[in-house]
């Protein structure tokens, strides 16, 4: 149960992610406001045992912080400071714990225009898809003062198996949450690469994905997503339009620094191309359709 030092959170973005990290609070005896335009996400929220407001400002309203786990700066922005925003009621001193990926340089500004308003800032964008959303099992690359992560403890404990500290100042959670994204892209669309020239050569898919998950040439997105592609089932878990956005917030980033970037821009050019056949909505692992659909074979087989 949660006693009087536990805050209570405004939780704004009940998606695939954000409806795991606001169920594991309420299990964690944590009070959750919870803010999302989809009725079902509301209804799923609400029957899990939270509480549903408006607007982030009217759950902000009485909240001693706001979790905002939308999907990008665009939408961290509304939420924070459109119209209905949660900035304008929260309290003087309450924290905004940003999840988003989002490019660096806008959470550092987020960071300095919170400042002026009196709230503090966790940067703290998460990986670990639905699955680890929904078990409490998130790894969180976070950066903030020390005051941050002190009003941020009990959150990360309820969602999290790993949570770096990565430094004082916003900003460094998004970088490295950059970083991140690059390898997870890039290790999507070459696995994709690689399953396509063994079904397009007439190797045993499945013999395939049973080998190199055992050698060197394996990744967690390796063998986390081939399984999609061997069952042609891409029911989204992650859709390849985030990695289009995600792909693209990396070669800004690259751009902002003057360094060039190739295996972020031939991914990112897989999952356009993706999402331009229409399969945008689609499991990422749905870009391996791209060579599919050029060589007119499927990478799927029966399984033994």
């Amino acid at each position: 149960m949660a006693d009087k030092n536990t805050p209570i959170v405004a939780f704004v973005g009940l998606g695939s992610m954000g409806l795991g990290m606001a169920k594991n609070l309420l299990k964690h005896g944590h009070k959750v406001i919870g803010v999302d335009p989809s009725a079902a996400a509301r209804e799923a929220f609400t029957a899990a045992g939270g509480t549903t407001a408006a607007t982030p400002a009217a759950a902000a309203a009485g909240a001693d912080m706001v979790v905002v786990a939308v999907v990008n700066a665009q939408q961290v922005e509304t939420v924070l400071f459109g119209e209905g925003g949660a900035v304008a009621t929260l309290r003087k001193g309450g924290l905004v714990m940003q999840c988003a990926t989002v490019p660096p340089a806008f959470a550092r500004s987020l960071g300095e225009r919170l400042a002026k308003s009196a709230h503090e800032l966790l940067d703290a964008p998460m990986s670990g898809g639905r699955a680890r959303a929904e078990s409490g099992e998130l790894t969180f690359m976070a950066s903030g003062t020390p005051r941050a992560f002190a009003t941020a403890e009990s959150i990360l404990s309820a969602t999290s198996a790993k949570v770096f500290r990565l430094g004082d100042a916003a900003g460094i959670g998004s970088l490295v949450k950059t970083v991140n994204q690059l390898l997870a892209g890039v290790h999507i669309a070459s696995a994709a690469e690689a399953m396509a020239l063994a079904a397009r050569a007439g190797a045993d898919t499945r013999a395939v994905y049973e080998v190199i998950s055992a050698s060197a040439g394996n990744s967690w997105m390796f063998e986390n997503r081939v399984p999609h592609m061997l069952d042609d089932d891409f029911s989204p878990l992650s859709a390849v339009e985030i990695f289009v956005k995600d792909l693209g917030l990396v070669l800004n980033t690259g751009h902002e620094h003057r360094l060039p970037l190739p295996m972020a821009a031939a991914a990112h050019q897989l999952f356009l191309a993706a999402a331009g056949a229409g399969w945008g909505r689609l499991d990422d692992a749905a870009v391996v359709k791209v060579y599919e659909q050029a060589g007119d074979f499927k990478v799927s087989s029966a399984k033994k």
